[in-house]
């Protein structure tokens, strides 16, 4: 997985109940886009650092 700042990680609800979330990648913490990223969450504009997993996709934010 490769990402840039501006662009989103889409993290899939995989378990009973869970959501579908979404977030803007704020920072990348390696040159080369790999994890782990610094994400703003949408539906609360909380930061958190994250490690995703497989059910997690990037989509490419407007460059």
């Amino acid at each position: 997985m490769r990402a840039s700042v501006g662009d989103r990680l889409v993290v899939e609800g995989t378990y009973g109940g869970e959501l579908r979330k979404e977030g803007v990648i704020v920072r990348v913490e390696h040159d080369d886009g790999s994890p782990p990223y610094i994400v703003r969450w949408l539906e609360d504009g909380h930061e958190s650092l994250v490690f995703p997993g497989p059910d997690a996709h990037v989509v490419a934010g407007a460059r």
